[in-house]
C-alpha cells in the first residue's frame, strides 16, 4: 500500500511538473514587440542617439521578453545622456517612459539637451618649422570646433587626424602629438582643446626601384614625378601611382615607401606591378542618325617594345561613314606626359549633302599644358570629293566635284572637368583648334571652338548648354574637301534638320558649306528615375560666309536612358518658322555626355 500511494503522489508531481513547463512554454512563446522614440532633437541627432542605445537592437523583433524590456529601458536612459556628450551637452536631461500595450511595448526618450559646450580655448602648437609649410598652415587654419563654436568630438577628431594628415604629406613622419586632451567644465558649459606636437625631422624622397616590369629602368625612371632629395610628399607618390596606372601597361601598380629602411632621413620607394594584357581587341555596335547604323573594332597593342611604343588600329563601318586610322605613339614620360604619335588614315563619307574619300597622315606631340592637353602637328590630306548631291545622286546639274592635296598645321586645346565622367551633374568641355596651310592646292586657315557646359538643377534635372563658332579663310574654296567646310545641322548642332543639311547654297541651290559657323543650343533634362528621364531643347545658328548670318532654329522633346553602355539619347526635333523644312527630324546619340 505504500508503495502505491508513492506511485500516486509522483505522478501528481509529474502532471503538475508538466503543466508548469506547458505554461512557460506558452509564456515564453508570447511575442512581445519594442519601440523606441527619441523628442526633444533633430532628427539627425535623434538618429544619432538611437545609434548608441542597446534597445535599439531589439526594435521591431517579435521575441522580446517584459524582463528583458524593463532592463533596456533602464539603460537606455544612461546610454541617452552618454550619446549626447559628443555633440557638445554634457548637462543634458533624459526621462524615459515605458508604456505596453497589449504585446507592444514603447520607449519614449524626452530629452532636454540643455545648454550646448563651446570650445573657450583652441591651444594647437605645432613646431613653426612645420606649421610654416603651407599644407600644415591651412590645417591648422581650418581646424574646428574653433573658440566660441559647438564642441563636436567628430569635428575634433577630423580637425586632428587632417592636421596629422598634412604633416604626413610634408614628410614629417615622426611627428607626434605630445599633449591631446579636450578639458570640458560642465559649470559653465566650456571646453578646451589642447593639442601640442613634436615633428622631429623631415624626411626626403630617395631612389625608386622597379620589380616585376616588362620595361627597361630608365624608361620607367621617368615617370617619377620627383628627384632623389626632394622633400618626402605623399601627394608625389599617388601622383607616381596615377602616371603608372593611366599608361595602361600594367594591371597592377603598388606604390610603398619603405620608411623602415630610411638612412639619413631619406625613404627609398619600392614600386611593384605587373604587365597588363598586351593587346586589347574591342569591338561594338552603335546607332547615330547622322552615321546610320554601324559597327566598330580596334586592336590596340598597348606595348611594341621595351621603351613602351604602342599600336592602335581603328575600324569604323557605318551605312553613311566608313573610317580606318593606325596611329604609332611614342611615349615621353613626365610631368606633361607627352607622346610623339603618328598616324595614317582613311575616310569614306557619304551623307546628303557631300561625298569624300580622302587619305590623311598625321604626326604630332600631345602633352599636358596649364591645364589642358595641348596637341601640335601637321596633316596631309589629299582625296576626291563632290559637294551638294543632294539625295546623293552626284550627277544632278550644280553638284560640285573636286580634288585636292592639302598640307597643314594644327593646334589643339582640350580641357575636359566633370564630377562623374557616366553621369556629370558639374562639369564642362573645352576644344580649341586652328589650322594653316601654305598650300600645294590651296592656302588656308582656320580656327574652331567647341564648348560644353552642364549644370545640376536639383536632384532630378540638368541644364545643358553648348557653343560651336569657326572661321575659315581660304584662297579657293572649292578646293577644300567637306571636312574643312562648315555644315549645320544634324544630332550635334541643330537638331530638327538633316545632318549638314543647313549651309551656304550654290547658285543651283546646293548646299556646299560654308567659311564660318555659329551655333548654340540649350537642353533641359528631367529624370522621373535614377535612370530615365524626358528632355526638351532649342538649337539655333547656321554656317554661312561672310556676314550674311540668318540663324535656323530647331526644337523638340526627347528620351534619356542611362543604359549599360552609356547614356542614350532619343531625340525628336522640328524646323521653327522656316518655310523650306519641314516635318520632324529623329535624333539618336550614344555616348558620354563629354
Amino acid at each position: 500500500m505504500t508503495r502505491l500511494g508513492e506511485n500516486r503522489k509522483t505522478g501528481r508531481a509529474a502532471y503538475a511538473a508538466l503543466a508548469l513547463l506547458a505554461l512557460a512554454s506558452i509564456q515564453t512563446a508570447r511575442a512581445d514587440t519594442l519601440k523606441v522614440t527619441v523628442t526633444g532633437v533633430d532628427k539627425e541627432l535623434a538618429k544619432a542617439i538611437k545609434g548608441q542605445l542597446t534597445v535599439s537592437q531589439y526594435a521591431g523583433r517579435m521575441d522580446v521578453s517584459a524582463t528583458q524590456v524593463h532592463v533596456l529601458a533602464n539603460d537606455a536612459q544612461k546610454q541617452a545622456t552618454a550619446a549626447l556628450q559628443p555633440y557638445g551637452y554634457y548637462n543634458a536631461t533624459v526621462v524615459s517612459q515605458l508604456t505596453q500595450s497589449g504585446t507592444a511595448w514603447t520607449l519614449g526618450l524626452a530629452i532636454t539637451p540643455g545648454p550646448a559646450t563651446r570650445v573657450a580655448t583652441l591651444d594647437i602648437k605645432v613646431p613653426g618649422v612645420a606649421a610654416r609649410l603651407k599644407p600644415v598652415r591651412l590645417a591648422i587654419r581650418s581646424f574646428h570646433p574653433r573658440v566660441g563654436e559647438q564642441m563636436d568630438d567628430t569635428q575634433y577628431e577630423a580637425s586632428k587626424a587632417a592636421l596629422g594628415s598634412a604633416m604626413l604629406e610634408t614628410g614629417w613622419l615622426d611627428a607626434t602629438p605630445t599633449l591631446h586632451k579636450v578639458e570640458v567644465t560642465r559649470a559653465d558649459n566650456s571646453a578646451s582643446i589642447h593639442l601640442h606636437y613634436a615633428v622631429g625631422q623631415r624626411y626626403k624622397l630617395g631612389q625608386v626601384t622597379f620589380e616585376g616590369s616588362q620595361f627597361r629602368s630608365p624608361f620607367l625612371q621617368r615617370y617619377v614625378p620627383w628627384d632623389t632629395g626632394d622633400w618626402y610628399s605623399q601627394s608625389s607618390l599617388l601622383a607616381l601611382q596615377q602616371a603608372l596606372t593611366d599608361a595602361g601597361y600594367f594591371s597592377i601598380v603598388d606604390v610603398e615607401p619603405d620608411v623602415a629602411d630610411a638612412k639619413d632621413h631619406v625613404v627609398p620607394v619600392k614600386v611593384k606591378v605587373a604587365p597588363a594584357k598586351r593587346t586589347v581587341y574591342t569591338a561594338g555596335v552603335f546607332v547615330g542618325t547622322d552615321t546610320g547604323p554601324g559597327v566598330r573594332a580596334g586592336i590596340k597593342r598597348r606595348w611594341i617594345n621595351n621603351r613602351g611604343h604602342t599600336l592602335d588600329n581603328q575600324l569604323l563601318i557605318a551605312q553613311r561613314l566608313k573610317t580606318l586610322q593606325s596611329i604609332y605613339s611614342i611615349p615621353r614620360p613626365g610631368h606633361d606626359h607627352a607622346s610623339f604619335n603618328l598616324g595614317i588614315g582613311y575616310r569614306d563619307e557619304d551623307t546628303k549633302t557631300s561625298i569624300s574619300r580622302t587619305f590623311s597622315l598625321a604626326a604630332n606631340e600631345t602633352r599636358d599644358w596649364h591645364g589642358f592637353v595641348r596637341t601640335l602637328g601637321l596633316h596631309l590630306v589629299g582625296g576626291t570629293f563632290t559637294v551638294g548631291n543632294a539625295g546623293g545622286n552626284s550627277n544632278l546639274p550644280g553638284v560640285e566635284h573636286g580634288r585636292s592635296v592639302l598640307v597643314y598645321a594644327e593646334g589643339a586645346l582640350t580641357k575636359k572637368v566633370a564630377d562623374n565622367p557616366q553621369f556629370v551633374r558639374r562639369g564642362y568641355s573645352i576644344n580649341l583648334i586652328a589650322r594653316a596651310g601654305p598650300g600645294l592646292d590651296t592656302r588656308f586657315a582656320q580656327a574652331q571652338a567647341d564648348v560644353v557646359w552642364i549644370r545640376a538643377l536639383g536632384r532630378r534635372n540638368r541644364l545643358i548648354l553648348r557653343g560651336d563658332a569657326g572661321i575659315t579663310s581660304v584662297a579657293d574654296f572649292s578646293k577644300l574637301p567637306p571636312q574643312l567646310r562648315f555644315f549645320a545641322g544634324g544630332d550635334r548642332t541643330i537638331r530638327g534638320y538633316a545632318y549638314q543639311a543647313l549651309g551656304p547654297r550654290n547658285s543651283f541651290g546646293r548646299v556646299v558649306g560654308g567659311e564660318r559657323l555659329l551655333v548654340a543650343g540649350a537642353t533641359v533634362e528631367h529624370y522621373f528615375t535614377r535612370n530615365w528621364g524626358m528632355a526638351a531643347f532649342v538649337d539655333s545658328g547656321d554656317a554661312f560666309d561672310g556676314t550674311t548670318f540668318h540663324p535656323q532654329t530647331g526644337a523638340g522633346l526627347g528620351l534619356r536612358w542611362r543604359s549599360p553602355v552609356g547614356m542614350v539619347r532619343v531625340d525628336v526635333g522640328v524646323p521653327i518658322n522656316n518655310a523650306n523644312y519641314h516635318g520632324a527630324q529623329l535624333h539618336i546619340v550614344i555616348g558620354p555626355d563629354l
